[in-house]
């Protein structure tokens, strides 16, 4: 290549001619962190708002709840740097050990002493300051290996014996434990998130449609023959015809989207959250945010959900072009994971699927869900990062 025509392409990238292609320092997705922050920020305001009435009867201090969870998520985010930081070839060697981790606190929970008991679930380990939900960390946990799975044993997959059951003993394993707590909610997010990365990693359709139908009948009979769950189920279809019992939460909730109209009834205005409406700062959270700023506000969370969903599958999608199968099977994992759980909880809280007992992502109240959403999202900003790094030394290596 000749001096003038490498000097007319410096000029066109905006470097200056004589000087060698410097290698761009890859940046972050500005949106997608922006996004993120706006969701936190909404959550924190609608923690402040939601728990007052709460936390005055049960701990004398109207903002008891705000300052734990300003604090968690102060946690949550210098956690959630440090593991910016970390290469996801590391996270890839670590997989084997996060899962055997996930797996003994799973087991621990179920150990009387050391699982604490909240309305008649077991999910907790108390550790003083803060209640760990191993649950929480186990559903990320399993999708990192599973990521390191299909990377390994792509050429498996068309192999039942070989490359498609052993992943999912291990997922029945999980799901046993998580519903020994029982927490039906966390294995029907962990089933559909590791269902989808198997069928995005190229799973045979005809073993996908017999899995989703096993696991679809599993499920369906779990929730049939178990007692609360079909209690759960029934109330759901109908709430109105038991509004003060099996149907109370659904009634409230629903009765919240209804006062809130366009634009609310203004922050802090909100009736249902005063010990009308159980869990108003937690799972409840969406419908108390929907009666106080109203059907624009609802409108935009699901659209910031949407768009984290949608920009991380774009994400994993240049990283499969650029042949690197762990960051994108994560990715997709993630976003699978926090999209599915998001979106049952805003249709738990509308009335469109019975009560599961999920947090929305980045918003409720609950020291486990913010940290390891919060590493999550840590995870699908460093993979948009990487995959910048390594599009970029593919443009410099083509001059």
């Amino acid at each position: 290549m000749s001096t003038t025509t490498q000097t007319r392409r410096y000029v066109r990238q905006g470097a200056k001619p004589g000087a060698a292609a410097s290698t761009s320092v890859a940046a972050i997705d500005i949106s997608l962190l922006t996004a993120m922050l706006v969701i936190v920020g909404l959550g924190i305001v609608m923690v402040a708002s939601a728990s007052l009435s709460i936390a005055e009867d049960q701990t004398g201090n109207a903002h008891y709840f705000l300052v734990r969870q300003i604090s968690l998520l102060v946690v949550a985010l210098i956690v959630a740097y440090i593991c910016f930081q970390v290469p996801m070839t590391v996270w890839e060697r670590l997989a084997p050990w996060l899962l055997v981790a996930a797996f003994i606190s799973l087991a621990l929970v179920l150990v009387p002493g050391i699982g604490v008991t909240v309305n008649g679930a077991r999910r907790w380990i108390d550790l003083i300051v803060l209640r760990l939900q191993p649950s929480e960390f186990a559903k990320l946990a399993f999708l990192i290996y599973l990521a390191g799975y299909l990377k390994h044993h792509q050429d498996q997959l068309g192999d039942v014996m070989k490359g498609f059951i052993k992943p999912m003993l291990v997922f029945t394993a999980f799901a046993l434990l998580l519903l020994l707590e029982p927490d039906f909610g966390s294995v029907v997010v962990l089933a559909i998130s590791a269902f989808g990365l198997m069928f995005l990693a190229g799973v045979k359709l005809y073993q996908f449609l017999v899995l989703l139908l096993i696991g679809g009948a599993s499920l369906g009979a779990l929730a049939v023959y178990s007692p609360y769950r079909l209690a759960r189920l029934t109330s759901f279809l109908d709430p109105w015809q038991d509004p003060f019992d099996s149907g109370f939460q659904l009634v409230q909730a629903l009765i919240a989207f209804g006062r809130g109209g366009w634009f609310g009834v203004g922050l802090g205005g909100g009736v249902q959250k005063l010990s009308f409406l159980p869990e108003a700062h937690t799972d409840f959270l969406f419908a108390v945010m929907a009666e106080e700023l109203g059907l624009i506000a609802v409108l935009s969370v699901i659209a910031l959900f949407g768009y984290i969903v949608l920009r991380s599958f774009r994400i994993a999608h240049q990283c499969q072009q650029l042949a690197m199968p762990f960051v994108a099977y994560l990715t997709y994992a993630i976003a699978l994971m926090m999209g599915m759980q998001a979106f049952i909880n805003m249709g738990v809280n509308m009335g469109v699927l019975p009560t599961k007992g999920l947090t929305l992502p980045l918003m409720s109240y609950g020291g486990s869900s913010i940290l390891v959403t919060c590493v999550c999202c840590a995870l699908l900003l460093r993979a948009d990062y990487e995959m910048r790094q390594k599009r970029n030394k593919g443009k410099q290596r083509l001059w």
